[in-house]
């Protein structure tokens, strides 16, 4: 087996989708995963105006009312959280995202203040923080503030993992990677995108460069240029269709060396590290 059918295996990505049999699958799987532990009665996303969290927030609040629906029981909410960081410059975005999701309950988390408090204190211990690391602190606040929510609400923190994003990666660790469930993890980033079309969202949403937007060095940042390769050609990848081999291996390099980013934290029992 190739390098490259191990990993389509791994993602379980299909060469090819319906959009509406994929959007059913992980609506039933936030359903079923619900209805089986009990004690968890709210979804918790953080909505950052892009495609990945308007997908995930569209599948969970579907799977929230139907729940309600079906059960009667009125305990089931979906929380949507803004999370911005100051002022963010793609507000219009995320207000659209919210229109489209129509989530339950909106929160908003400004963490700034956290952010600068926890910097400081850093400082004070002699530790300056670069651009890049505290672009992790704030995925890292993002993710505390999401379970401090779900902490209060019986709820599930909900991620937007997807296939393209896990085959590099391309998440902080204990950031946004820090979830307790993943629903649209499968997809790549055509597949949501198509998703989403089926869905009737808002062209815009899902056209929108990819950015993390995590640096102030580099605002807005397209995800394509951090990672030297296009989602087009990760996704043709993940579909077991050719490209070249200079993309290839790009994929294939963030792979390996974002691997420990997929796994639990590593025992003496692993062997992964030692291949």
């Amino acid at each position: 087996m190739s390098q490259q059918q191990k990993i389509i295996e791994v993602m379980g990505v299909k060469p090819t989708i319906d959009p509406a049999t994929e959007f059913r699958v992980s609506v039933d799987f936030l359903k079923n995963y619900l209805l089986k532990f009990r004690f968890f009665h709210t979804l918790v996303l953080g909505i950052s105006g892009g495609q990945d969290s308007t997908l995930t927030g569209k599948v969970c609040q579907t799977a929230i009312s139907e729940l309600r629906q079906e059960t009667g029981n009125n305990e089931y909410q979906f929380i949507a959280v803004r999370l911005p960081y100051g002022e963010q410059k793609d507000e219009k975005d995320c207000q659209d995202a919210i229109g489209f999701i129509q989530p339950d309950r909106v929160l908003t988390i400004n963490i700034k203040n956290a952010i600068l408090a926890s910097e400081a204190t850093l400082r004070d211990a002699g530790i300056v923080l670069s651009d890049f690391i505290k672009g992790n602190e704030k995925a890292r606040e993002r993710m505390k503030a999401q379970y401090s929510i779900a902490g209060m609400t019986s709820g599930l923190v909900v991620g937007t993992d997807h296939a393209a994003e896990a085959v590099t990666g391309f998440f902080t660790k204990y950031g946004d990677g820090g979830t307790d469930i993943n629903p649209i993890f499968r997809l790549n980033k055509r597949q949501g995108r198509s998703v989403l079309q089926h869905l009737g969202c808002p062209a815009h949403l899902y056209l929108k460069a990819p950015t993390a937007d995590l640096e102030e060095d580099r605002p807005a940042l397209p995800d394509e240029s951090a990672l030297g390769v296009t989602y087009e050609m990760i996704d043709d990848y993940l579909e077991g269709k050719t490209i070249n081999q200079e993309a290839a291996l790009i994929i294939e390099n963030w792979y390996q060396r974002t691997e420990h980013k997929r796994r639990p934290p590593i025992t003496v029992f692993d062997d992964f590290w030692q291949e």
